[in-house]
């Protein structure tokens, strides 16, 4: 309770919260505009992969800069940025909004480097060095933001249209000139002493084993691409089948939420019981829900089957985050921007390629494949150290 009490905690986690939301509006606009434009499975997934992939691509550039200078202005000209460009999507018409939704996907790429940074390092301070948990609670208001997001984008967009949106941009502003004071020289967390490098005997097998490696970077990728899957089509799965931007986002919504719950509960056992043993277990569970979304269709037990399957997969994110911090050998936001950067560019990468399936195949296939996924990354996860 102390660390969400904490101003410059708070601060940062709500720009979180609004730069999620901002994001999680991506899919639910992308399904509405997809009738107008003419979008195909196949152009919904490009446009949903170029967006991640731009964000992704330059975090790395801005967590050196907030390592090299400061996280100030990276954080809080992220949340600027992002809101500037994203009203510009909604009130252009036509094709050229894609383009600046693109542009503004590259604030997204500059807060969350640095961000991270901040929450990990108020848990070292504020949490006897829980730094999973209170990056948990970090990514747990990015999460409620994807949450909110198509919750209320989907009635706002059914009633308004794309400027109804615009909602979103009034509250970001605020958000982020109060993150830039809080963020002010003399308040911000910054590394008084490097991260112990991994050890030969223990950690030191994730520099010393090439193959130990790539079984982490492929457990990363199966879960990003099993969780960016999610997000993109199942609005627009639900939108074909002729449902309203209200029910599909609200449904996109509970797989946001459930993602958010689970990352807060992951983070926590992971700290009691292990990254390794929960990231395994909650994979192979995860299997379950994403399989018989598949097999239900439209029915009310997607209320159930979707925030569950959220719960599960996203349960591991936080863990994946803090191991990346821990064995990339960089500065900590950089590293941050690293591995936050494979997460989104492999899943957005995994998503386009799901798109010319879904062309092919239809939905359906896709989400059982995503149960496939994930069991393939329960068992890659067994691989993770048992110090971890």
């Amino acid at each position: 309770m102390a660390l969400i009490l904490d101003a410059l905690f708070s601060s940062v986690a709500f720009s979180h919260l609004v730069v999620d939301a901002l994001n999680g509006l991506r899919a639910v606009l992308l399904a509405y505009l997809s009738r107008p434009l003419g979008l195909s499975n196949t152009a919904v997934g490009f446009v949903s992969t170029v967006y991640i992939v731009s964000a992704s691509l330059i975090q790395p550039l801005f967590g050196y800069l907030a390592d090299r200078f400061s996280a100030r202005w990276v954080v809080a000209g992220g949340v600027l940025w992002m809101a500037a460009f994203f009203s510009l999507a909604l009130l252009i018409p036509g094709q050229v909004a894609l383009v600046f939704l693109i542009v503004a996907s590259l604030g997204s790429g500059a807060f969350h480097p640095a961000g991270t940074m901040q929450a990990t390092l108020s848990g070292r301070n504020h949490l006897s060095g829980r730094e999973t948990t209170a990056t948990s609670y970090f990514f747990v208001f990015g999460q409620v933001g994807l949450f909110i997001g198509p919750l209320a984008g989907g009635p706002l967009l059914d009633r308004f249209g794309p400027a109804g949106l615009l909602v979103f941009v009034a509250i970001a502003i605020p958000v982020g000139l109060n993150v830039a004071w809080q963020l002010r020289p003399g308040l911000e967390l910054r590394v008084v002493q490097p991260i112990q490098k991994p050890t030969r005997s223990t950690d030191g097998l994730y520099r010393k084993n090439t193959l130990m490696l790539f079984s982490f970077g492929l457990m990363v990728f199966f879960q990003a691409w099993v969780q960016q899957n999610m997000i993109t089509f199942l609005p627009k799965y639900l939108s074909d089948l002729g449902q309203s931007a209200t029910f599909y986002g609200l449904l996109a919504a509970t797989f946001m939420g459930g993602s958010a719950f689970g990352n807060v509960v992951g983070g926590n056992l992971a700290d009691r019981f292990g990254k390794r043993r929960v990231a395994s277990g909650a994979l192979i569970l995860s299997s379950v829900p994403l399989f018989l979304i598949a097999e239900t269709g439209l029915s009310l037990w997607l209320f159930l089957l979707v925030p569950l399957a959220g719960t599960l997969t996203g349960s591991v994110h936080s863990i994946f985050v803090v191991l990346g911090q821990r064995h990339i050998p960089a500065g900590m936001a950089l590293a941050s921007g690293l591995i936050l950067g494979y997460i989104f560019t492999s899943g957005a990468l995994g998503t386009l390629f799901a798109g010319y399936l879904a062309d092919i195949w239809g939905l359906l296939p896709i989400f059982r494949m995503n149960a496939v996924l994930v069991v393939f990354a329960s068992f890659l996860a067994l691989t993770l150290s048992k110090e971890e």
